[in-house]
């Protein structure tokens, strides 16, 4: 899982505190998160996901899909 936030992080160009603002949190507390120094929370693995925008799945290495593709506005508000 490290080097899957690492990979995301990076591709996005984000650096670690930029990340760590996101979630309310220090840099280094998330760079243990990133190391696996540290498990992560399951608040923030929902945080993490919705931020790139992919799977906890993913982010857990259960998975390697990466992209969640989300519905569009319009084909939510036809199924009201």
């Amino acid at each position: 899982m490290k080097n899957r936030l690492r990979d995301l992080r990076e591709d996005e160009d984000l650096n670690q505190t930029q990340v760590a603002k996101y979630l309310e949190m220090s840099q280094t507390g998330y760079s243990k998160y990133e190391t696996g120094e540290n498990d992560i929370p399951t608040q923030v693995l929902i945080k993490l996901a919705k931020f790139y925008k992919t799977s906890i799945d993913y982010l857990l290495g259960v998975s390697d899909k990466k992209i969640i593709l989300l519905k569009k506005k319009e084909d939510r508000r036809k199924k009201k």
